[in-house]
């Protein structure tokens, strides 16, 4: 989203009264697909993104990434190299009005004595609903104007199958800390800001969060307060003043949100503690409410550990509710504690994959009538109908239990749904299963 080289600054750095009040960010964007930093997997030679530049022809597209890696940048630069008419809408702030002005502009470029063709760009284009999206297909198809979308957010959920079925999606990631620091030394190219320590520069990076929109926002407003302090040199506790707490890039609610919560759970479930414990904190950090995390931690207590160790759902339920007496920071330990518990306990998912089976089970066989011996018999009518007649009271039976009685409907073969692993308690369980079952084999 920035170049690699940029134009030097005005000496004293930048600041928000530069020469039209055009932001630092703006004024570094890349003028040529050479000076993109990142993206390499789409951009470097042989690589898709790039063949699609050198083909000269263009086609819709849809960039899906994070804040800041150049989505924005690729569609200026494709419209460029293709010679095109370039129309951004946001979605954020647009609606079926700027759709029909873009392409009224699109029918007068293509009907002008250059017969221009046209790109349209639409940012966060996951903010438009469904007619909004679908305005766009009949123009497309008719290749009246080539489309390009950017989101941040999955296409697969956020985009009509109809526009994502005629557009290729590209994925950009977030910028290394190498391709952010390459940003900084352009920035830096014009004596922008003093001197800065190398722990310095890595804090900052760091605080990018691989967003090169924020790492550029963040040292335009550097230069400010090192101008107004006459600073001479940008040290780490000078930043972590100015600068003070901020959180890291995280989409609350959104694609990268449900990445990192399945990245939680998977660790949990892969008995592994540490990344556990990194991604609960990773988390927390970002903001997200603990009080979902507890429930999420109760969720995989039930799904993945199960009855290998019952002790887990108890741990869980309690470190939510140490959280509710506790809160913020003391109550986190809580959900730190249940998190190691929950990936160091033997795991089994045999409920949950015998509950779906039950669920299937009786949603194959219907709504069959419960046997006359199974059936409550508190009145003497009720007993002369038969209700309870044939039934068996388990604890009056040996071991406690009544080998042989059936529990399921007439004419209903038993099923096997619940298979205990050989993992924690469901050892025991599954050998007692065993134990009864050959008795009720020998009962007949």
């Amino acid at each position: 989203m920035t170049a690699a080289s940029a134009p030097a600054m005005p000496p004293g750095g930048p600041s928000r009264h530069a020469p039209g009040g055009v932001p630092l960010a703006e004024r570094l964007r890349p003028a040529s697909l050479g000076d993109v930093v990142g993206q390499a997997h789409l951009l470097g030679p042989g690589m898709p993104l790039r063949l699609a530049f050198e083909s000269g022809q263009p086609h819709s597209c849809i960039l899906w990434g994070p804040p800041g890696v150049g989505k924005t940048t690729i569609a200026r630069l494709m419209s460029t190299a293709f010679d095109a008419e370039f129309i951004a809408i946001s979605a954020v702030l647009g609606g079926v009005k700027d759709i029909r002005e873009a392409v009224d502009r699109a029918q007068a470029a293509l009907g002008s004595l250059s017969s221009r063709r046209t790109l349209v760009f639409v940012d966060e284009v996951h903010r438009f609903n469904k007619a909004q999206q679908d305005a766009f297909l009949p123009h497309v198809e008719s290749g009246l104007f080539t489309f390009i979308g950017a989101t941040t957010e999955n296409p697969s959920f956020e985009l009509n199958s109809a526009l994502l079925s005629r557009a290729a999606v590209y994925v950009l990631r977030a910028l290394s800390a190498e391709d952010l620091k390459r940003i900084v030394a352009s920035a830096l190219a014009g004596h922008a800001l003093p001197a800065m320590d190398s722990d310095a520069l890595d804090m900052l990076v760091d605080q990018a969060d691989g967003d090169a929109r924020r790492l550029l926002n963040t040292l335009e407003t550097l230069a400010v307060a090192a101008r107004s302090e006459s600073l001479a040199h940008v040290t780490v506790t000078w930043l972590q003043r100015v600068l003070g707490e901020r959180l890291r890039r995280f989409d609350k609610g959104g694609d990268a949100f449900y990445d990192t919560i399945s990245a939680l759970h998977k660790s949990v479930r892969g008995s592994d503690p540490d990344a556990a414990l990194y991604w609960l904190v990773r988390m927390l950090d970002a903001g997200v409410d603990p009080r979902y995390l507890a429930r999420r931690l109760v969720r995989m207590a039930s799904e993945d550990v199960g009855l290998a160790d019952p002790r887990a759902l108890r741990m869980a339920l309690d470190a939510a509710e140490v959280y509710e007496r506790l809160g913020s920071p003391e109550g986190e330990l809580a959900l730190a504690q249940c998190a190691v518990y929950l990936a160091v306990a033997p795991k089994s998912n045999a409920v949950e994959v015998a509950y779906k089976a039950a669920r299937a089970l009786v949603q194959r066989e219907g709504s069959r009538p419960v046997p006359l011996h199974l059936r409550n018999a508190p009145t003497q009518l009720l007993k002369g109908l038969g209700h309870g007649q044939g039934y068996r009271y388990a604890h009056d039976e040996p071991h406690g239990f009544a080998a042989g009685q059936t529990y399921w409907p007439d004419g209903m073969a038993p099923e096997s749904l619940y298979q205990p692993v050989e993992r924690g308690l469901e050892i025991r369980i599954a050998e007692k299963l065993r134990t009864l079952r050959t008795l009720n084999e020998k009962a007949g």
